[in-house]
Formats: C-alpha cells, sequence, structure tokens
C-alpha cells in the first residue's frame, strides 16, 4: 500500500501523504473563535497520521456563517486562536489548510443538534442573501438578493480572510465553492436567475467564484497552494452539471489553482441523488482529467478504496470524513510497513 504513503509537493508545498480530513463543521465556536475543542479535534487527526488537515467552513463575515457556532476569520482577534491550531498540526508532520466559506441563503440555522431549523432575527438570527430571492426550502425566509455593491464586499471579505489565513500559519486555502452555499448558489442557473453580470450565461454565473480566486491570489503566496471544493452537479435536471463543472476546471487552472475539492449536491432540497461508498469518485476521475489534480469524498471508509482510487489515477489525494470522526487514528492501521510513525508517546500501545 505504497501509494497512500507517497507525499505529494503542490507548489512549496509537500503532503506527507495521500490522506485528508475534509472540513467538517464542528459547530463549537462562540463569536467565530477556536477553542480548545477545535485544538484537540484537529491535533488528534495530524498525530494519528493524516497528512492533510482541512479545518472547516470558516466564515470570512458573521452572516456568511451557516450557524451562530461556525468558527469565523472575519476579524483579527481570529486569528491568534487558529495559530494554535496550525502550530500542533505543523508539529505533527502534516500540513494545515483552511476551507474559507459563505453561506448564503443556507446562512442563519440553528446547530443540527438543536434541529437545525432557519434562526429569524427575533431568535438569534440574521438576514440571509443570495444571488435571488429563492429559499433552499420553500417554508424559510426568502433571502435578500444581493446587490453589486455588496457582491465586491463578500469578494473583499474573502480576500481579507485568506490575509488572516496567511497570519494563523494555514499553507493552504480552500475557497468553498460546493454544497448550496453561496458561491455554488451563483454557479446554478436553479438558484441563480439574475439578468446581470452575476447571472445568465456560464461566464457570468462564474464570474463571482473568478473574482474571489483573483481577490485571495492577490495578497495569498504564489509558492503556497490554492484549493477549491466544487459541487460537480446539482443532481437536478438544468441545474449545474459535470459538464459545466469541468468547463470551470479548465478555467481555473489556468488560473493558478491547485487542486479541486470534489463533492456534489447540496443546494437543492429534493436533489435526487443516490448516496453509497465511492459515489463521487467518478466526478474526481472525470475532472483530473483536464490536468488539474482532485481530491477525491464521500464515504471512502476502507484503505483498499482508498487504495484502488490512488493506483486508478482517479484523484491525487483521498478525504475521509465520517471515518476519522469514528477513527482518528486511521492511518496508524493501515499497514505495518509505510504507515506514519506512531506518536512517541503512545509507542507501548502498540
Amino acid at each position: 500500500m505504497n501509494t497512500i504513503f507517497e507525499p505529494i509537493t503542490i507548489k512549496s508545498v509537500t503532503i506527507p501523504n495521500r490522506l485528508g480530513m475534509p472540513p467538517m463543521c464542528q459547530y463549537s465556536a462562540q463569536n467565530g473563535l477556536a477553542n480548545n475543542w477545535h485544538l484537540v479535534h484537529y491535533g488528534t487527526r495530524a498525530t494519528g497520521g493524516i497528512g492533510l488537515i482541512i479545518v472547516e467552513a470558516t466564515g470570512v463575515s458573521p452572516e456568511g456563517r451557516i450557524t451562530p457556532y461556525d468558527l469565523g476569520i472575519w476579524d483579527d482577534s481570529h486569528v491568534e486562536p487558529l495559530t494554535k491550531i496550525t502550530q500542533f498540526i505543523h508539529s505533527q508532520g502534516a500540513v494545515a489548510a483552511i476551507q474559507l466559506a459563505h453561506a448564503g441563503r443556507k446562512a442563519s440555522h440553528d446547530a443540527p443538534v438543536n434541529g437545525g431549523k432557519q434562526l429569524g432575527t427575533h431568535n438569534g438570527g440574521w438576514e440571509t442573501v443570495a444571488p435571488s430571492p429563492i429559499p433552499f426550502d420553500p417554508n424559510e425566509i426568502k433571502p435578500k438578493a444581493l446587490t453589486t455593491t455588496e457582491i465586491e464586499k463578500i469578494i473583499f471579505d474573502f480576500r481579507e480572510a485568506a490575509k488572516r489565513a496567511l497570519a494563523a500559519g494555514f499553507k493552504i486555502i480552500e475557497i468553498h465553492a460546493a454544497h448550496g452555499y453561496l458561491v455554488h448558489q451563483f454557479l446554478s442557473p436553479l438558484t441563480n436567475v439574475r439578468t446581470d453580470e452575476f447571472g445568465g450565461s456560464f461566464e457570468n454565473r462564474s464570474r463571482l467564484l473568478l473574482q474571489i480566486v483573483d481577490a485571495v491570489q492577490e495578497v495569498w503566496p504564489l509558492d503556497l497552494p490554492l484549493f477549491v471544493r466544487l459541487s460537480a452537479t446539482d443532481w437536478k435536471e438544468n441545474g449545474w452539471d459535470l459538464a459545466e463543472t469541468i468547463q470551470l476546471c479548465q478555467i481555473l487552472k489556468n488560473k493558478g489553482v491547485d487542486l479541486i475539492d470534489c463533492s456534489s449536491g447540496g443546494n437543492i432540497l429534493d436533489a435526487n441523488m443516490e448516496i453509497k461508498p465511492l459515489y463521487q469518485v467518478v466526478f474526481s476521475e472525470a475532472i483530473r482529467k483536464t490536468g488539474i489534480k482532485t481530491a477525491a469524498v464521500g464515504l471512502i471508509t476502507k484503505s483498499e478504496q482508498i487504495v484502488k482510487i490512488l493506483e486508478n489515477n482517479q484523484a491525487d489525494i483521498v478525504l475521509i470524513g465520517r471515518e476519522l470522526l469514528r477513527n482518528p487514528y486511521f492511518a496508524l492501521y493501515i499497514d505495518e510497513k509505510n504507515r506514519p510513525q506512531w506518536p512517541v508517546q503512545y509507542l507501548r500501545a502498540k
């Protein structure tokens, strides 16, 4: 199983193996600030031998959070606690990345453990925004359609968030353009019915993401990697689809984006998708054929699956989500000969 443990170098950053932890919201922050839960949560997976740790969707503005309990990076006060996390991750030989996000119409919800319902301004929520005033759920409050001035402010927020991510010591940024959050809402013709320069044609619907990429690149060092997470399809007729995703990825590659984190869905409430092991790997394989690096994700739970994905050139990195919540030391049990070194503090348990 040598393939799993081969390092991969992207620009100036070498990830020690092909295993990554995808962004998974912890809903444990107050005022956007990381705390001891985040330090232990991410640090444990780094100690467990995972090569790439992508910190959860982190709001570029307060109104960009999915819930009031999301991490934030809209204020300088967020930098110090995030720095503690990156320093520990790097001390374990792993690479720290962060996903920058804006939830758009899917913002202002309660935490899943509390039911995940939309919050109004009367009970701790805020007004949501979107490309068009179309709610995710017909029973929810309609989002406000963004003006071009407000769109420019969001692009600026991503730029400033990238500056703070660099100050906090992250080596990779991932722009969240998937799962029905704001950038994905602009990409999809099902959620973007604008008639200005940000709506209508593929070129116009892609404009927000491409301008965010440009803004981030103004402040993000050229020798550090930049990833984008995309939903390859809406799983809905006349929605965003794989053909448009491939077209967009070719543009992103030419703009200097290094890797596409390949997911799907999340934008349409009644999407027709069959969720099963490896169901998204086909997207990673198709996108990788454009020449850009990819990460595969989605119900990947076994080392044999990871080996097959890598050996068949379907992805460059494999992201393991829920399995790492169940077993943060997944990597230490894969292969006796090639697996990462156990922490010296734990050697007596081998």
